[in-house]
């Protein structure tokens, strides 16, 4: 732990996030002549291993949210005061007070913005609608202060970009990895069953009671079903979508490995991402659409301004109101009926993978900024 120079941190993600370790853990570990590490709190105990980056673990966190973010922010500044790494890269909002008191050790600290917190904030369903917009300002002002604190913003969008300083704001968007998600033989697209895939966080936000209606109005193609994979939050939204009566449709395969995403992937006929149109919907770029069009499938979105860009500018799936389930079955109703024009739109967008929206590009950024930290 002596020898830590770069720390990625996070009490919230997975050890395994896609984003964080996955990719830029694992970058940087690659490019740079320093140990990487990256420390967690999930209380699975430490991963140490020559030749790749280690994890810390901090240990589980209350489950309460208040109670999770003091003991957080508390148990890494003990970590971190010992370790006394040049650079803290964090991943969580509620670590900001965290990287206060670094910045004032002399600590490099970045901040990585996943979301747009304040308007995240105006959906968040554990918080009280009357406290929403209180919390969304508090959270404003501290990202404010943050971002002139701080040494550098990594944001995952342009439009979180655009509220932070741009002279110390570097764009790193979440853009998939090109061959992590294909398999060395998939299933000839025009055999595969009629699966539509789901990958990701399953909310009611993210649309996942109209995904499940939408086989109400599927009769006509009776051997049709959604697979889903990913956590559902929260937990009592299940038993919710069991209720549904078009359940019987759904295939939930819980939390699945990259390699098991990859099979799912390469077995379905479309990907869908059918968020609801709110505030920090609207302008996101959701991982899992590029990861669909990595795989080689069109994709069924949601019609937002900035998602026609990305599927027409790419001719790579169908655009659908996303608070209406006949309109999504019309549109996976398509996906069965023309295999060849889907087929052609799902390697219309694996090419735009390749093309622009591949991590080997968002990467050059990041390595160039940590250079620079080092150098400093």
């Amino acid at each position: 732990m002596a020898s830590l120079q770069v720390v990625h941190l996070s009490t919230v993600h997975p050890r395994n996030d896609t984003r964080i370790f996955i990719k830029q853990v694992h970058t940087l570990h690659a490019a740079l002549a320093v140990d990487v590490a990256l420390v967690v709190a999930d209380g699975k105990g430490d991963q140490v291993a020559n030749g790749a980056p280690s994890v810390f673990d901090l240990g589980k966190l209350p489950a309460s949210r208040s109670t999770r973010a003091l003991a957080g922010n508390w148990r890494a500044l003990k970590f971190l005061w010992r370790a006394r790494p040049r650079v803290v890269h964090f991943h969580d909002p509620e670590l900001i007070p965290l990287g206060f008191l670094l910045r004032l050790r002399g600590c490099k600290v970045v901040y990585d913005v996943h979301e747009d917190v304040p308007r995240q904030t105006m959906s968040k369903h554990w918080i009280p609608v009357v406290f929403r917009w209180p919390v969304a300002l508090v959270t404003a002002g501290m990202e404010w202060l943050a971002a002139r604190a701080f040494s550098a913003v990594v944001p995952a969008t342009p439009v979180i970009g655009a509220r932070f300083p741009a002279g110390k704001t570097v764009l790193v968007q979440n853009f998939p990895i090109q061959s992590e998600l294909v398999i060395a033989v998939p299933q000839p697209y025009s055999e595969r069953p009629q699966m539509f895939a789901y990958v990701g966080g399953i909310a009611d936000i993210r649309g996942g009671v109209e995904m499940v209606q939408a086989f109400e109005s599927l009769g006509d193609h009776p051997q049709a079903y959604l697979e889903m994979a990913g956590g559902i939050s929260p937990q009592s939204f299940m038993a919710e979508l069991q209720g549904l009566a078009a359940w019987k449709g759904v295939r939930y395969r819980g939390s699945l490995g990259r390699s098991e995403v990859a099979s799912m992937l390469g077995s379905a006929r479309a990907g869908l991402v059918l968020f609801h149109p709110m505030p920090n919907h609207v302008d996101a770029q959701p991982n899992k659409m590029f990861e669909y069009m990595s795989a080689g499938l069109p994709v069924i979105a949601s019609d937002f301004p900035l998602w026609r860009q990305i599927v027409s500018g790419a001719d790579c799936g169908l655009l659908v109101d996303p608070m209406d389930p006949t309109a999504i079955a019309g549109a996976m109703r398509w996906i069965l009926e023309h295999p060849a024009e889907a087929e052609r739109m799902g390697q219309n967008g694996k090419r735009a993978v390749h093309d622009m929206y591949n991590w080997a590009r968002e990467s050059v950024g990041l390595v160039d900024l940590y250079r620079r930290l080092l150098a400093a």
